[in-house]
This record gives structure tokens, sequence and C-alpha cells, in this order.
């Protein structure tokens, strides 16, 4: 028995484990990269998140190159697949992807969170068959993309949508035409599909997206806020960016 155990740390097992040891040190640090940027910013899934998922999608992807070692060596023309080693973690990892998207009204929040999770995985197979430089390139790649690509598209031209709800007073119905007349003169256009209707205490309340037409001319959400609440017709309203 001790001599099977001995077998077990000698020679290329040893040297194997060793090799997957270091794999598994440098994908948890890749992770961990990758993951401050969420840790950062406060988001649900940090640093401890991205490493676990990167060094395991490198655990699950470079034991299947060392298969003439499982079981002892007692197996050396075992062959195993890594292509559907890799279709397992891609889909496992989706299950982790969709816990950390959520959805309120119009918002939905955790997308790039859920992608970045993704990215983490690729990073780990990519340290499994062996493509360090790649692995290295794709976790800057992704924590740049993350820190400074929504800089970016905040400097370029863009149109900023809003969902807005409406809790119009009993004698002053509504009027679509009239609200989206309103809206243009302000800069915003009212997106009908967008539109749902309902009553509390015998009040209509409409709740609607209205997206700028240019982003540096519409009406500042403070502005809008202000005229709305001056309006006589309007109970009460709610303003909220829509992300997502």
């Amino acid at each position: 028995m001790l001599g099977q155990l001995q077998h077990y740390w000698s020679g290329g097992f040893l040297a194997a484990n060793a090799f997957i040891g270091l794999n598994l040190i440098g994908a948890l640090l890749l992770g961990m990269l990758v993951g401050y940027e969420r840790s950062f910013n406060g988001r649900a899934a940090g640093m401890r998140t991205y490493g676990l998922v990167c060094m395991a999608s490198t655990a699950l992807t470079v034991f299947v190159g060392h298969a003439p070692l499982w079981y002892g060596g007692t197996a050396p023309h075992l062959v195993a697949d890594p292509t559907r080693v890799v279709q397992g973690v891609v889909t496992g990892i989706g299950f982790l992807c969709a816990g950390v998207i959520m959805k309120d009204g119009m918002n939905i929040s955790g997308l790039t969170t859920a992608a970045s999770i993704w990215a983490a995985a690729a990073i780990g197979v990519l340290l499994g068959v062996g493509f360090y430089a790649s692995a290295l390139l794709l976790a800057l790649l992704c924590m740049l993309s993350m820190s400074l690509l929504h800089r970016l598209e905040a400097m370029l031209p863009g149109r900023a949508t809003l969902e807005v709800s409406l809790t119009f007073r009993p004698t002053h119905p509504p009027s679509y035409e009239v609200l989206s007349g309103i809206a243009a003169s302000r800069g915003y256009r009212l997106l009908r599909d967008s539109l749902s209707i309902t009553f509390a205490e015998g009040r209509p309340v409409w709740r609607i997206c209205v997206v700028a037409l240019d982003r540096a001319s519409a009406m500042a959400p403070a502005l809008l806020a202000d005229e709305i609440a001056a309006a006589e017709g309007i109970a009460s309203f709610s303003i909220a960016p829509v992300r997502h």
C-alpha cells in the first residue's frame, strides 16, 4: 500500500501535479485581476468569484491533457476529449451568469458582470490548454473593457432612455398625442411600444419609455422632473434611467 502511495508522489506524477498547480495559481491571479474592477465598483461578483471561476475552468481543462496518468497510470492508452470538457464548462458557467442578471421594470442589470464571468471561464480554458500569452491578453482586455469602454461610450454621441411613470388626476385624463408633443419640445420621443396603463385608486397610471433624440441637447432629467412636478394634471410621477 505504501509503495502504491509513493507512486503518486514521484516521477511524472509529481511533475504533472506541479505543472497543474502552477496553472491554477496563474488562473487565480488572472481571475482576481478581472474581478478587481467589479469589486472596486461594488458589484455582487468580485475578486473571489472571478478567481474561483477562472481557476476551476483551468483545473477542468488542464487535467484532460494528462489522461495517461489518470488512476495511477493504469490506463496509459486512455484518450480524453477536451472539447467535451470545454462544453461542460461553458454550460455550467451559463447557470452562474444567469444568477447575476436582474430585471427591475425596464431596467436590466448584471449583463456586464455575467459576460465578464463567462470571459473569466474562457481565460481559464486558455490557461488549461497552454495558451498563456492569450490568457493574459484576454484578462487585460476584459479589465480594460469594463473600466474604460463605458467612459468612451459616454463620450460618443448617443441616446439616453428614461422610464417615466405618471399618475394623472381624475380631472385631467391623459392624451398620448399631447404627451408626445410635450416630449418632442423637450428633445424626447415617446416609445409607444413601451406604454403600459394601469389604474391605482381610480387614477390612470402611465408607464412609458422616452428616448433623448440628442443626449447633449435634450432637457436634463432634473429639469424635466421640475416641469412635471409643476404640471396641474399630474398627481405623482417617477423618472428613472433605463440601463441594460
